[in-house]
């Protein structure tokens, strides 16, 4: 096409995709939580090498470069997850509200669990349960956030009146304020008709 040029834009929504997830999981914390993010998508392309070369038994045992590496990135990653899970729930035991993002949410009902069956540590979920529980959570959320963002892209591409129409919404419900509301964002309903794909009419 004369005068258009092609951008990929994959990375910048995956960045985007990372930084929402981070604040939905860690609220407050998300810089730490990027950071941990980043090392589990680090170990994440080091695994893949690992499965692509050449299977020999207890090769994973081996002290290789990329063994050593892979260990290291976990141990950091569990390390940094840990610090954060204890400095929560002490904030949490010390009364301080703290559920307004994935890892309060999963500490404190953590802890109202243990404290319903008196304390009983069995009970609940242990430290590195929860560690996984977040770590799961940026693994399934990441890409499909992403590829939800490129085909709603696609779509308002697509329907350019549509996408006229989608921001003139946005501009009359938020104006000049940020787009950090979750009442306003309720009330975007042509903008959420792209999102969950229903159909337009």
């Amino acid at each position: 096409m004369e005068g258009g040029s092609e951008l990929d834009v994959w990375p910048h929504v995956v960045n985007l995709s990372q930084d929402v997830i981070s604040r939905a999981a860690f609220g407050s914390s998300y810089e730490e939580g990027m950071r941990i993010f980043q090392l589990l998508e680090e170990q994440i392309g080091l695994t893949g090498k690992v499965v692509q070369s050449v299977y020999i038994p207890g090769w994973r045992f081996l002290p290789t470069q990329t063994n050593r590496k892979m260990k290291a990135i976990d141990k950091d990653m569990k390390d940094s997850l840990r610090e954060m899970i204890k400095k929560r729930e002490k904030e949490i035991k010390g009364g301080e509200v703290s559920n307004d993002d994935l890892l309060g949410i999963l500490v404190d009902s953590n802890i109202r669990e243990i404290q319903k069956h008196g304390d009983h540590k069995n009970m609940g979920m242990s430290i590195e349960e929860v560690m996984e529980e977040c770590k799961l959570f940026y693994l399934a959320g990441q890409e499909t956030t992403s590829v939800l963002l490129v085909w709603t892209m696609i779509l308002l591409a697509r329907y350019p009146d549509w996408q006229t129409k989608a921001r003139e919404e946005v501009f009359q419900v938020f104006g000049d304020k940020k787009l950090d509301d979750f009442d306003g964002l309720n009330r975007l309903k042509i903008v959420s008709h792209f999102i969950s794909f229903h159909p337009l009419s």
